[in-house]
């Protein structure tokens, strides 16, 4: 698109527009509302964990006890009580200060973008990465390297190849989106250690960290080095997304870039819904209600493995469809055989009444084709049972069109 007027039309769109694309996820999204399709497409938390009786208990009580000061104009670093408690629920010692609540996670990409990112500017994320990351980042028309890794982690042979004059490295440790994977303590040690030497800075994204299964990840990566790591963190896998807050841990180096990005971009998130977050959460409450919305997605993730390994004949890598068994989060990462494409893949699954997200748009560069995303936590246990057979199904349908 040039940044052109036509006869039609006086609007002059800046550069940046053209490398504005729409969320594959979102496209995808609007597929999964025909009647009938079973959705594990979308990362979208499970309904049945909101909870909506605190809730309502909360902005009864924010309306009734500070109105005025819920209903006005706020600080731009946010509601002083809450930074408070992200800071004391954080597993290292964080300074309130350093603490700024934004409109979603996804701001917080979004700052962080406008504030270290120049045209040109070489930026690091993991292969593949978190597709709302590589939005947010786009725009300021940064070169997006992926680095090479595995389930353990970062390849840093292949980071130390890279690593020159790169602004930052984004990670996701745990639980990543798409993936489901999580980087293991030595790998963590490994990185951060690395990075220091390096002198690059890490912007650790962890919106699912406390969704863990069986046992909590390891320690952070911005634990061990708060100079060094920018972090982001999330509301809505563990309350709910729809009142849109997230929060940033940075270092005094870069907070106050970020803050004055902030006002900028929207004066402040919205004051009513931090108040309401902090009443929710007082006394405890994250405490006894995580575990649940654990319980829950374990249950789901154990009945999509189990109706994977019904609906998928064993055989060889190279023959059927593989999978990963995450240890927490929302996602479970699958491959296809050789010969096959996901995105081909698609439109038969749909005709059989499930829809999933190709792997390739998670990757800055390279997609693999025969990759897939399924998301287990939203669809109901027999509604996986059901979505999983028919992918079963357009599986079939599909490699039938590819016989010779």
């Amino acid at each position: 698109m040039n940044a052109t007027a036509t006869n039609s039309s006086p609007w002059l769109l800046a550069k940046r527009a053209a490398k504005m694309n729409p969320s594959a996820i979102r496209e995808i999204l609007k597929i999964t509302e025909r009647p009938g399709i079973i959705s594990f497409a979308g990362g979208l938390p499970s309904p049945k964990t909101f909870p909506v009786a605190e809730f309502e208990a909360a902005c009864a009580k924010v309306l009734r006890d500070d109105p005025h000061a819920a209903l006005q104009y706020a600080a731009s670093e946010g509601f002083g009580p809450l930074r408070e408690m992200v800071a004391a629920a954080l597993p290292w010692q964080v300074d309130p200060a350093r603490v700024l609540i934004t409109t979603g996670s996804q701001q917080g990409l979004d700052l962080v973008a406008k504030v270290l990112v120049d045209a040109g500017s070489k930026i690091l994320v993991e292969s593949p990465t978190y597709m709302g990351a590589v939005m947010a980042f786009t725009p300021m028309e940064p070169e997006i390297i992926s680095v090479a890794g595995n389930d353990e982690g970062i390849d840093l042979t292949d980071l130390r190849a890279k690593a020159a004059d790169a602004r930052f490295l984004y990670v996701l440790p745990n639980f990543q989106n798409p993936t489901g994977r999580t980087m293991s303590e030595s790998s963590r040690a490994a990185l951060s250690a690395e990075a220091t030497r390096l002198n690059l800075p890490l912007i650790e994204d962890n919106p699912y960290g406390d969704l863990w299964f069986d046992s909590p990840p390891p320690l952070p990566l911005t634990a061990r080095n708060p100079d060094g790591c920018i972090y982001l963190g999330s509301f809505s896998k563990v309350l709910a997304p729809g009142l849109r807050l997230g929060y940033v841990v940075a270092p005094q180096a870069v907070y106050p870039k970020l803050l004055q990005a902030k006002q900028a971009a929207d004066l402040h998130s919205p004051g009513f819904n931090q108040r309401v977050i902090a009443e929710v959460m007082k006394d405890g409450f994250l405490e006894r209600h995580v575990p649940t919305i654990r319980a829950l997605y374990k249950l789901q993730r154990d009945a999509m493995l189990e109706a994977l390994r019904r609906e998928i004949p064993a055989g060889e890598p190279d023959s059927t469809l593989t999978w990963n068994t995450p240890a927490g989060g929302m996602f479970l990462w699958a491959r296809l055989p050789k010969g096959m494409s996901a995105v081909d893949l698609l439109p038969h699954a749909v005709a059989q009444g499930v829809a999933f997200v190709p792997g390739t748009p998670f990757y800055a560069d390279h997609g693999d084709p025969h990759t897939l995303r399924l998301s287990f936590v939203t669809p109901s246990v027999e509604e996986i049972h059901r979505g999983v057979a028919a992918l079963a199904n357009g599986i079939k349908t599909y490699a039938a069109t590819l016989k010779p």
